[in-house]
């Protein structure tokens, strides 16, 4: 991933537009097969999936592009900036901070004495720009499965614990906010350092006014923790089967670890757009409509043969959904919705949902004020006639309404429990989640997760690649019907009479 291309997007040539054209006559309801519609998605779909967008990389001239195209497009709809900040209007920066690791040390004693470990057999990682543990007392927790330590037991000592695959990340964080100062790892065998390096090489990424707070967490080969144990009477046999007795308890080993990692930082700076329908009463509250207009740019090295990841799935096809939307909802004299609509294409969705989360510490109205929001994301995947899905059903109060418009819209809703948990698996991968996190009622409403043998085939071959392009079809038929019922779902939110402001 090629992240040399550092740009400030310049603000004042983004929306360099002259006048607010004629809109186009479309009828207010999407017929079943829309190809009309389905044709102004493409449209879409093929400028801002381009080569010359460069896979959309927030910070690089492809998000002034990117954000010149969107912001003029939306303007032309009829929309008014939705940022309510004069000196940022239809572009509310997002400053971002990207941090790749750097330097990585390991020293361990015994009663005073070093303990030698080849220093490719251990590697230390942070969130932060440095941190450091000096003579640290390590105590063994196994695989920190149940109840963990007492924050007693693990202050100012370096946890020491047994790989547990898929389970590892969550029960490093768990020990560390459970108060260990640092976290160390011994790998199983299946992974290796070289593997935990390359993964980890990439940038992370977080909201500059995030403070990370510089976690310590590290990996140890099994070699190199039998160098450690050298002379101790322990093995790391012994510890794991240890681990494995019913009755085990942390132990304290007799060894001082002295950890220390850093990181190297990158700013980037990039944007939200926001736009919005100001309705007849903005008291009365607001709807939100999300779609992330990130990718991953540049992604593949030579020899490679194709170097964008252009993302014309993901998401190009949730911006343009969300464009006309907007397009359907803006026709005709303004105001004519209770409550103001807006429009959000978010910065940083394959960062970490940064953007959302930006605009969510930073909203444009009192949160409150948001009755609900819909997200919309890598739509072009469901033909038409596929059934809706609610991505994050059963975490808001908005089911029942939704399934209100969709009994009005002739729309069928996956109602299997079995489907529905495996539909909520994949709630954590979209803005709705960030969304989420900050108390607004936000779910995915669409046909691309009514069919998950459909989705999955897409997330296992084209997601995130740079063959999630043009070179070969993309399927319309569900994004276009999900178009008109992001409409219905629109004129329903908006109705002060039907859903009352949030208390």
């Amino acid at each position: 991933m090629n992240r040399g291309r550092i740009a400030t997007v310049g603000l004042a040539g983004l929306l360099a537009v002259a006048g607010l054209c004629l809109l186009p006559t479309i009828a207010q309801a999407a017929p079943r097969r829309d190809r009309a519609l389905e044709t102004q998605l493409m449209d879409h779909i093929r400028v801002l999936a381009s080569d010359d967008f460069e896979g959309r990389e927030p910070g690089t001239d492809g998000e002034a592009k990117t954000l010149r195209y969107l912001g003029r497009q939306w303007f032309d709809i009829g929309l008014v900036s939705g940022t309510n900040d004069p000196g940022h209007e239809w572009f509310a920066p997002v400053t971002l901070v990207a941090r790749q690791p750097a330097a990585s040390s390991a020293q361990f004693s015994r009663k005073g004495r070093r303990q030698y470990v080849p220093n490719d057999a251990v590697l230390m990682l942070t969130s932060g720009r440095r941190s450091l543990v000096r003579e640290a007392p390590v105590l063994f927790v196994g695989k920190a499965q149940g109840s963990l330590p007492s924050r007693n037991d693990l202050a100012g000592r370096v946890a020491l614990l047994l790989d547990a695959g898929n389970e590892t990340s969550q029960r490093q964080n768990a020990l560390l906010d459970a108060g260990a100062s640092a976290v160390l790892t011994i790998l199983d065998g299946n992974r290796s350092i070289e593997g935990v390096a390359a993964r980890r090489k990439r940038s992370g990424y977080a909201l500059a006014s995030d403070d990370l707070g510089g976690d310590l967490e590290g990996f140890i080969t099994r070699y190199g923790m039998e160098r450690l144990l050298q002379g101790s009477g322990r093995t790391v046999a012994s510890l794991e089967a240890d681990a494995e007795r019913p009755d085990f308890v942390a132990q304290p080993l007799d060894l001082n670890a002295t950890l220390e990692a850093t990181t190297t930082e990158t700013t980037i700076r990039t944007h939200n757009l926001i736009g919005k329908l100001p309705g007849r009463r903005p008291e009365a509250g607001a709807v939100l409509f999300v779609a992330h207009w990130d990718h991953f740019g540049v992604c593949a090295e030579s020899p490679a043969e194709d170097l964008v990841c252009n993302g014309a799935i993901d998401n190009a096809s949730g911006v343009a959904v969300l464009t006309e939307v907007a397009r359907r909802l803006a026709r005709g004299p303004q105001p004519q919705f209770d409550r103001d609509i807006y429009f959000l294409a978010t910065t940083a969705e394959e960062l970490g949902l940064l953007g959302a989360h930006a605009f969510a510490e930073n909203p444009p109205l009192p949160i409150k004020q948001i009755v609900a929001a819909f997200n919309i994301d890598s739509v072009a995947i469901a033909p038409a006639g596929t059934p809706l899905a609610i991505l994050g059903r059963g975490m808001t109060p908005l089911d029942a309404r939704i399934a209100q418009v969709a009994r009005q819209q002739r729309r069928k809703l996956v109602d299997d429990p079995a489907s529905n948990a495996a539909i909520n698996g994949y709630v954590r991968r979209q803005d709705g989640w960030a969304l989420l996190q900050h108390d607004i009622p936000a779910v995915m409403v669409t046909s691309a997760y009514g069919d998950l043998k459909r989705l999955e085939a897409y997330f296992e071959g084209d997601y995130h690649r740079p063959s999630d392009d043009l070179k070969h079809p993309i399927e319309l038929g569900g994004a276009a019907e999900d178009v008109a019922f992001q409409v219905a779902l629109a004129r329903y939110f908006a109705d002060a009479r039907r859903v009352p402001l949030r208390p």
